[in-house]
């Protein structure tokens, strides 16, 4: 049944979007569930990730090595992480680490104008247009359960679920992780049981940028472009995303982000036929601030509640 198939197509969408989000909404709680600090310029620090990528593929286009697609965007995806990770331990220690004691309103106006230097940067460097992510493979569409899929999308959900999965490892069974479940339930304890404090912090900025760097490479393969001014939009969705799981609770992101991005998918697809055509599906991004509203009013807390990353 052709509805069947619509609906189908919707749901695979939604996924692989909400997958995308949650890596993005991860890099937010895990530095809420460590400092109580809102990284609003996370999700510039994916667009800068993105548009290093798409400079290093172009780069590697131009020389004569006979390399596999494969090795080219694998080179590219190495690139983008160490680059958005340096770029996060900057910031931290430039931006952050001396407002540790500061009021949290200021350490906020901190956060969106490290955003807006990030923006602009990217503007002096890759200009206000359009960057194209090269076409590495011939990405021929296949049907699935109803749905038309390309191998581009599905492995966007399969590195989603790895990278996800070895974050929960991390997190639940080596040492870093139990200091970052110590430092959250108590930082003064954490610190006099001999956690250093500062390292660890300068680890989470480090972790959460490298997945936000892998985010925006996915978003820029997914969609074939990447623009200075992606990284906005994005962060608030992720953002909304992680709000609605319960903000600093690794689990809360993964579900928050999945549910956004099948709400939105969705809503999309049936917005039109909702509204009687006074709304159409160029309206998509209104759903991730009407459940970032709905939620701070009905239950601030988020689905999983008050967890923290002490509770991956």
């Amino acid at each position: 049944m052709e509805w069947m198939d619509i609906l189908a197509q919707q749901i695979f969408n939604g996924v692989i979007l909400g997958s995308v989000y949650a890596l993005v909404a991860l890099g937010y709680t895990m530095v809420y569930g460590i400092l109580g600090l809102i990284n609003f310029a996370h999700g510039d620090i994916t667009m800068i990730g993105a548009m290093v990528a798409i400079a290093v593929l172009n780069a590697l286009f131009t020389t004569t090595f006979g390399l596999h697609p494969l090795m080219f965007s694998g080179i590219a995806l190495v690139a983008a992480i160490c680059v958005c990770m340096l770029l996060g331990v900057g910031i931290e220690r430039l931006a952050y680490r001396p407002l540790r004691k500061s009021p949290k309103l200021a350490v906020l106006i901190t956060a969106i104008g490290v955003s807006m230097v990030l923006q602009n940067a990217a503007v002096l460097i890759w200009g206000r247009g359009y960057q194209r992510f090269p076409s590495l493979f011939s990405d021929n569409y296949f049907s699935f359960a109803g749905a038309s899929l390309t191998g581009t999308k599905v492995a966007v959900v399969l590195v989603t679920a790895v990278v996800l999965l070895a974050l929960w490892l991390l997190i639940k069974h080596s040492r870093l992780g139990r200091s970052m479940r110590a430092t959250t339930q108590d930082p003064q304890m954490a610190q006099l049981m001999g956690v250093n404090i500062n390292r660890l912090i300068s680890t989470t900025f480090v972790i959460g940028s490298g997945l936000g760097a892998l985010a925006g490479v996915m978003v820029a393969a997914i969609y074939g472009q990447a623009d200075p001014y992606m990284g906005f939009i994005l962060g608030w969705k992720a953002f909304s995303a992680a709000v609605l799981g319960g903000i600093g609770n690794l689990t809360g992101a993964v579900i928050g982000g999945l549910l956004l991005g099948l709400i939105e998918s969705l809503g999309s697809a049936y917005l039109g036929t909702l509204t009687h055509g006074v709304l159409g599906s160029n309206y998509q991004d209104i759903f991730a601030f009407l459940v970032l509203i709905l939620v701070l009013v009905c239950k601030p807390s988020g689905l999983l509640g008050k967890n923290t990353v002490a509770r991956p």
